[in-house]
């Protein structure tokens, strides 16, 4: 779940973000590493595996880069790179064919033991849930992902995607009810949705 933003470090991403817009290159890399993981997270909850991943964090980086001047501190520089990677998935998915995928067990999904039948399960699960949402709306996909396997509050997933808390709720309550119209018919998949607790 994500964690509240505190004001006392938003002078500190500031200071950061305008010694980076400045050209500091030890700055950069302080930022680079500082956000890595946090953007990886948001784009593999996302898209559901690794795969053309590393692309679309390099993406996120040079855009990035490229708007840190205008960096004011309204947010967090979490939630502020946080909103720029959900605009370079979103430009991902929309623009591609829906295709079959090869997906990893989604990291913090909980396993109930190292019994191997459940590891194989889980994973066919999560490899259903992934194509289901490959056919789905990206913003609603974006919102769904955010909110209910990743966990984070409402209001956060509002920000990160710009949008207001009651048009990520219609988002989130429109993937659900599609992700939920085919676990009624698939068994595997509605004990996989039953690992992911809402967010308030």
């Amino acid at each position: 779940m994500a964690s509240p933003e505190p004001t006392a470090s938003r002078s500190q991403d500031v200071e950061l973000a305008q010694r980076c817009a400045a050209g500091d290159r030890a700055a950069q890399h302080a930022f680079f590493v500082q956000q890595r993981a946090q953007v990886h997270r948001t784009l593999f909850r996302v898209l559901g595996t690794n795969r053309q991943v590393e692309d679309l964090i390099q993406e996120t980086f040079i855009a990035a880069f490229g708007a840190l001047g205008s960096f004011r501190g309204e947010s967090s520089l979490n939630t502020w790179i946080d909103t720029i990677a959900a605009r370079v998935v979103y430009r991902h998915l929309a623009r591609r064919e829906p295709r079959p995928q090869h997906l990893q067990v989604l990291a913090a999904l909980p396993a109930h033991g190292p019994d191997p039948q459940r590891e194989a399960e889980l994973r066919e699960g999560v490899r259903r849930l992934y194509a289901l949402l490959d056919r789905i709306d990206a913003k609603h996909r974006i919102a769904y992902t955010l909110h209910v396997i990743d966990g984070r509050p409402i209001k956060d997933v509002a920000r990160i995607t710009r949008a207001s808390s009651l048009a990520v709720k219609n988002r989130v309550w429109r993937a659900r009810r599609s992700v939920h119209a085919r676990a009624l018919r698939d068994p595997l998949l509605s004990e996989l949705l039953l690992q992911f607790k809402d967010a308030p």
